[in-house]
């Protein structure tokens, strides 16, 4: 009996201990833990600088319309219809600072006015009160230096404060809001101010405008057109369901 009963739990450890492992070996399964990164949705989005791609820089500061940064955004950082990145986009800032938008959003720039590459074009947005812009010698000096590399400098809204002020557009059309057309001629008398109420959009030289806010898609998806196709832009469009927006009272 004595034999049996030795038996039987020597029986006994040998169940519970292969039990044990197959326990230990479930949790600590490799593969689980590859499978867990491999759908990993956090971070799958992000974009990489690519240096062989133009550089679409979104200039930011506090009180910014978030709209306006929005708007460019959407369109230029849409793919091809097969997925090619076409585009960096990337926003700045004077300081790494988050800025707080007009609506109350916190948006934590890419970039500095120190450490920011080259761009191929700049998008000037606006906020409801331009004065602290307008007299801040460190935006406009950034404007100033990067319309020197740009390909394009595109304003929205009241963005078109800070073209006048750093005087880069003298001699050009430009265009601001609705109603802001007339007191922008005598600020700047050297920019050629275009109506603002029949104006939405327009384009001389390098430099592009719009009356900002929802407007701010209009000069973005202007841009990506001239800068990639119009087919390129109807595939934005319709990414964006643009068609939707403009038909949705019928």
């Amino acid at each position: 009996m004595k034999k049996i009963g030795i038996l039987l739990m020597i029986f006994a450890t040998i169940l519970t201990s292969c039990n044990t492992d197959k326990s230990k070996t479930k949790v600590e399964n490799p593969e689980f833990t590859k499978t867990e990164l491999k759908t990993d949705t956090l971070t799958k989005h992000l974009k990489p600088f690519n240096p062989e791609l133009p550089t679409i820089g979104l200039l930011m500061y506090n009180g910014v319309l978030q709209s306006e940064v929005i708007a460019t955004s959407d369109v230029f950082a849409k793919p091809t219809e097969d997925g090619k990145q076409l585009f960096n986009v990337i926003s700045i800032a004077e300081t790494e600072n988050p800025i707080t938008t007009e609506e109350g959003m916190h948006f934590v720039p890419d970039y500095t006015f120190e450490n920011c590459p080259k761009l191929t074009a700049l998008f000037v947005p606006s906020a409801y009160d331009m004065y602290a812009q307008v007299h801040n010698e460190k935006i406009l000096n950034f404007i100033k230096e990067k319309n020197k590399e740009t390909k394009y400098t595109v304003s929205n809204c009241a963005g078109a404060q800070l073209i006048g002020k750093s005087g880069i557009a003298d001699g050009h059309k430009i265009v601001t809001w609705i109603g802001g057309g007339e007191q922008l001629q005598k600020d700047y008398p050297n920019l050629k101010v275009q109506d603002d109420s029949l104006v939405t959009f327009v384009e001389d030289g390098k430099f592009l405008s719009s009356n900002g806010n929802l407007a701010s898609y209009i000069s973005a998806l202007n841009l990506v057109e001239k800068m990639t196709s119009p087919k390129h832009r109807e595939f934005v469009e319709s990414y964006l369901y643009l068609d939707r927006l403009q038909n949705w009272k019928n």
